[in-house]
């Protein structure tokens, strides 16, 4: 027979001390879990039948026997059962009050617990060093200066001896109020410092940008534990000093002092800032041979750090070991980022197939999408050009119930705008209805990118009508306009109004959209004067948008001085030598564009291959000049054949000097040449591939030639049909025989 609890008189004598016991032993883990039973088969008690047993037997009127019920209910995160408790109880002392301080403070609910203190101050209980200490923690959270400073004069008036934690605990509270004058004092006056006090201190001066301050501080200390390194690194990475975090790095482990988590994390987020791939291993090496648990949190570190330094191969093998990190605990918080991580970096490297297989395997897993994971890969729509994937994508955030809030918003714009649907992203833009500053810098650089510099103007106008204030952003979105619809003007009067009214100063893009857009006008005498003014000869991407001025207007002589100035820097980008070269290659100077090619050999130059594709029904097309690999290819070239053809019939002529190499070579050899670049290709398959009203939407990753724009041009007129074309800089709209650019590009 199962026995009950039935105690003797004298052992009723007892009753606190039995019941004191059984709650210590009770785990909060173990409440709903635990099957523990006695040589008497008794069940071992829950919490809430010794409330009830304490209640019946009178054993609750014994304040050490409720304060432990209470202990108990708040370390099983029952609140709801611990606040009826203390509201039943009879008596209550300073334990009591602090237990449920403390735990509201820990919990977050600091409005709550200052409440519970004014009460408890009310009721005539005087608080210990516990409860001071929890209360100034939740003025910290709060930045209640004031209610803080009434605590700190409380505890001089009624002579409360400080301990290293309750004086941690005020010097933290000034520290997180920013009334660093009384921080500094009371740091000064401490007669004991521990490593928390140093960390604030330290922690206080990164904060504010102190960082001479912070070192000197640093250096001071004696004995250095793990949290003060870190805090000091991790600082000064916050504040951009990531040279000298490194080298305190090495000193850290010159000094022996073992790497715990959090600084393995420290270090492998140094590492991607400064793309330091080697050092990033080592690091992972250190991190296997210490034997510390690869939790979520270190493993995601591991995978964000090969992501931003390009190594996708060991980024993939770090995450495809997600079992045996997390076993099958699907859906933690860990999995979702390690998913959102691998994703994004697939994107940032710009291995977007890869990237989006893995957003399909994510979804066919049913593994939570948050919204990064979202805009990596609407962001990887829109870098390939991908509109009905961009399109499913947007269904999909759409069918989650996900918050089109800005930054979302500015994504889809972005996706839209850059796969070619410019009325799609203007009808987001209109959805959100949010004068955010990200929206509208997204649309405005969406009306600039195909052309409509009159709209983008009169958006951005109307944004600082409405106090919206712009940054760097937005005037990189300004000047495109201003530059993409020769509005120079325009563009000189927004370029000092954003270093003379918003105080911006001008960076590299914008340097070179304000060269682009005086060169687009052949203002070159403009040029040489604006980049005298501001310096900025040492700027590659600025003789560079010189020089594609100088092929637009075939200015041969001022090209050669632009070369020469650009060539100095010994880039290894092929664009300023293709360029040159083509400019030779128009006036026919054979010698000089061999010249600049032996010069790009002997550089090591290596010219990027030009490459356009399309997307018919969900797949991609992609061809390079002269392409002979696609399935239809014999169909593809009988049409283009044809089409060029009849093209030539109304007034289209193929432009050859441009790809031919010497004077020797036929006419006829350049122009199959040209017949076959890849956006010609792509055309000629678009066109095949759909219905004769459906505008075919083509993407390529280097500039349209001057004689595919004018196929372009021509075969929109001959078939009226809408080609659009997105090109490194811009969008064409092909329609009717013109092209939004105006022939201005």
């Amino acid at each position: 027979m199962v026995s009950t609890y039935c105690l003797t008189p004298k052992a009723h004598l007892k009753i606190p001390t039995i019941v004191v016991f059984l709650l210590k032993k009770l785990s909060p883990f173990r409440f709903h879990h635990c099957k523990f039973y006695s040589h008497h088969s008794l069940p071992f008690p829950t919490t809430s039948s010794l409330h009830v047993k304490a209640i019946k037997d009178g054993s609750f009127q014994n304040l050490d026997v409720a304060n432990h019920l209470l202990d108990v209910y708040v370390k099983s995160k029952n609140l709801n059962h611990a606040c009826k408790l203390f509201d039943e109880m009879p008596h209550r002392d300073v334990r009591t009050w602090t237990i449920l301080v403390s735990t509201f403070a820990r919990v977050g609910s600091n409005g709550a617990a200052l409440e519970l203190f004014k009460n408890m101050q009310n009721e005539g209980i005087k608080p210990n060093q516990f409860t001071l200490s929890s209360v100034l923690k939740c003025c910290s959270s709060l930045s209640e200066h004031k209610i803080g400073k009434g605590v700190h004069g409380w505890i001089l008036r009624n002579g409360v001896v400080f301990d290293v934690i309750l004086e941690n605990a005020l010097f933290y509270f000034y520290v997180k109020c920013e009334d660093f004058g009384s921080a500094k004092w009371l740091f000064e006056s401490m007669e004991e410092k521990n490593s928390v006090t140093w960390n604030i201190m330290i922690g206080a001066y990164l904060d504010t940008g102190n960082v001479d301050k912070a070192v000197d501080l640093f250096r001071r200390q004696g004995l250095k534990g793990v949290s003060i390194w870190n805090t000091i690194i991790n600082g000064l990475m916050r504040n951009g000093f990531e040279r000298i975090a490194l080298k305190l790095l090495y000193e850290m482990v010159k000094d022996g002092t073992l790497f715990n988590e959090a600084t393995f994390s420290i270090a492998l987020v140094l590492v991607s800032l400064l793309k330091d791939l080697e050092l990033g291993k080592q690091i992972h090496g250190r991190v296997l041979l210490s034997g510390i648990h690869v939790d979520g949190f270190l493993r995601n570190s591991l995978i964000d750090m090969y992501c931003k330094c390009g190594e996708m191969k060991m980024a993939l093998k770090v995450f495809k070991k997600m079992d045996t990190y997390f076993g099958r605990n699907e859906n933690s918080i860990e999995e979702v980022i390690s998913w959102s991580s691998i994703i994004s970096g697939l994107v940032l490297n710009g291995e977007f197939e890869d990237a989006f297989k893995t957003f399909t395997s994510m979804v066919r897993k049913d593994i939570d999408i948050d919204a990064f994971s979202i805009t990596s890969i609407v962001s990887a729509c829109a870098s390939f050009g991908v509109l009905e994937l961009g399109r499913q994508v947007h269904g999909l955030v759409q069918k989650m119930g996900h918050k089109l809030d800005a930054h979302l918003g500015s994504s889809l714009i972005d996706m839209y705008a850059k796969c070619g649907n410019l009325d799609d992203a203007k009808r987001i833009f209109k959805q959100t209805n949010d004068m955010n500053v990200v929206l509208w810098t997204s649309m405005v650089y969406s009306y600039a990118l195909h052309g409509r510099g009159r709209e983008a103007i009169q958006l951005f106008e109307f944004s600082m009508s409405h106090g919206l204030l712009p940054n760097e952003v937005t005037f990189i979105g300004v000047l495109t306009a201003c530059s993409h619809a020769g509005l120079v003007e325009e563009g000189c009067r927004y370029f000092r109004l954003m270093k003379e009214v918003y105080g911006i100063k001008p960076g590299v893009e914008h340097f070179t959209r304000m060269v682009d857009l005086y060169g687009r006008a052949g203002q070159f005498k403009e040029i040489k004067k604006f980049i005298d003014e501001n310096g900025i000869h040492h700027l590659r991407a600025v003789w560079r948008s010189f020089l594609s001025s100088c092929r637009l207007h075939r200015d041969i002589e001022m090209a050669e001085w632009v070369s020469e100035n650009l060539l100095r820097c010994k880039t290894l980008d092929a664009g300023p030598y293709v360029l040159l070269s083509n400019i030779y290659a128009i006036k026919q100077r054979w010698e000089e564009v061999a010249t600049v090619r032996r010069l790009m050999q002997s550089r090591g130059v290596k010219k990027q291959p030009c490459q356009s594709w399309i997307q018919i029904r969900n797949q991609v097309h992609a061809f390079i000049m002269d392409d002979r690999s696609h399935p239809q290819k014999n169909e593809i070239c009988a049409y283009l054949y044809k089409l060029i053809g009849r093209l030539r019939e109304i007034g289209y002529s193929s432009d050859a000097k441009l790809v031919m190499q010497d004077v020797e070579k036929k006419q006829g050899e350049g122009e199959m040449l040209l017949g076959f670049h890849s956006e010609k290709l792509a055309t000629a398959y678009g066109i095949i591939s759909t219905a004769s009203q459906t505008p075919i939407r083509i993407m390529k990753n280097l500039r349209i030639c001057y004689d595919c724009h004018n196929f372009m041009r021509y075969t929109s007129q001959l078939l009226d049909k809408e080609i659009i074309v997105r090109d490194i800089h811009r969008f064409h709209h092909f329609k009717h025989g013109c092209c939004s650019c105006g022939d201005y590009w």
